[in-house]
């Protein structure tokens, strides 16, 4: 990954790298090996590799921060798996409720993630979906919950409190990441320009 990402970015200049991450991710570090990728990124020195500072963390956090306006916001994608974040009055924290139990002793992964979609079918998995925004919303006590991840395209309507995000928030995430303590967007352009 990191030979790819210089080639690629051979003629740019940048003095950070910022890294979203598909697990659990603990002071900056991956914690276990992702469920789908190649291994190799617990205790890989990223710095090293890149020859600048990184900022590494979990990849639903990242969309998170970048879609963050304020106050109490819950992340969750929908995905291959289910990515979740919490970020209360700039401070933010990663969250891995995929595999918490939810129903009928399966995961709240197992009922919304991709084996759910195609377990329940798209009409149930959406019933489904709306029931945990509003379970996880609740019991997290937040003021509004952004939707993201690949299936999220799949969602009709979302349950009081709940917007779809956007992958770009992703990008705008990578920049904030390096502000320090968050804050609401004064313009979104602004962040992707600064």
């Amino acid at each position: 990954m990191v030979a790819a990402v210089r080639k690629a970015t051979a003629q740019w200049k940048y003095s950070t790298v910022s890294i979203g991450y598909p697990g659990p991710v603990l002071s900056g570090k991956p914690v276990a090996e992702p469920y789908n990728l190649g291994r190799g990124w617990v205790g890989f020195d990223f710095r090293k590799a890149f020859g600048r500072p990184v900022k590494l963390v979990n990849d639903a956090a990242m969309q998170a921060i970048g879609s963050y306006e304020g106050r109490r916001m819950l992340f969750l994608g929908f995905g291959t798996g289910l990515g979740s974040a919490l970020i209360a009055d700039g401070v933010l924290e990663p969250m891995e409720l995929a595999h918490l139990p939810y129903k009928n002793g399966r995961t709240y992964e197992e009922y919304v993630g991709l084996r759910g979609l195609k377990r329940f079918g798209k009409k149930k998995w959406r019933r489904n979906v709306a029931d945990v925004i509003t379970r996880l919303k609740t019991a997290l006590e937040a003021d509004y919950v952004v939707i993201g991840g690949g299936n999220a395209k799949f969602l009709k309507d979302l349950p009081a409190g709940a917007r779809l995000g956007n992958n770009a928030n992703a990008f705008r995430g990578a920049f904030r990441l390096w502000q320090g303590r968050l804050s609401p967007p004064q313009h979104s352009n602004k962040i992707l320009q600064g």
